[in-house]
């Protein structure tokens, strides 16, 4: 059974900023593609950045020149550099395989408040 667990949310001001940290169970993503996913109250979760290594990354138009996509194989995580964050920022956010599997972690919570 795949483990993504995700850590780093918490409550922030409109301009601050997060790291976010998944660790995921599975060795053999280190060849896989990664991504951070959110879900805010009421919508759908949507894919906001991912990676294949440190070359290749795609960002959602929403957070591009924001937030920041990295990976450590060495640990098996991903990180997501958040910064300049916005009240529509927040969410509980996730990490998954891209394209994702069925498998989801709890996520961590990310409040942006004025």
């Amino acid at each position: 059974q795949v483990q993504f667990v995700e850590s780093g949310g918490d409550t922030v001001q409109i301009g601050g900023s997060l790291r976010l940290s998944c660790q995921y169970s599975v060795s053999i993503f280190r060849f896989t593609q990664m991504g951070w996913f959110r879900q805010a109250p009421g919508k759908q979760r949507d894919l906001v950045a991912r990676i294949l290594n440190g070359d290749t990354t795609n960002y959602d138009d929403s957070v591009k020149g924001r937030f920041t996509i990295s990976r450590d194989n060495a640990k098996n995580t991903v990180y997501l550099q958040m910064n300049d964050l916005t009240p529509e920022d927040t969410a509980v956010y996730y990490c998954n395989t891209w394209p994702a599997r069925n498998s989801w972690g709890q996520g961590t919570q990310v409040t942006v408040s004025s």
